[in-house]
């Protein structure tokens, strides 16, 4: 996890809400960038990756709760607005 979203964002996580990470766990966790998400985008899984899809993960993907999509948000995504146009399609009487 930490080697995916980074440290200086869990850093500032802990600052943000006066937290201290146990000495043990820092030393564990130590010192890593953030990775975008294109970097784990490869031949056997692009096809199912879209800039939607990306957006969607690293809106999801934060330390912070006040920063993460709520239900209500995600479900309002682009990523999921061929779902919601299916839906809407199937909801209106033919």
């Amino acid at each position: 996890y930490f080697q995916v979203l980074g440290t200086d964002s869990l850093n500032a996580y802990l600052k943000k809400y006066h937290l201290e990470l146990d000495p043990q766990l820092e030393h564990l966790v130590g010192r890593h960038s953030r990775k975008p998400g294109s970097k784990f985008i490869n031949a056997d899984n692009q096809h199912l990756v879209s800039p939607e899809a990306i957006d969607f993960l690293d809106k999801l993907l934060r330390y912070d709760h006040q920063d993460r999509l709520t239900a209500r948000e995600a479900m309002a995504h682009p990523y999921f607005l061929q779902v919601r146009a299916a839906e809407n399609s199937r909801a209106r009487p033919q």
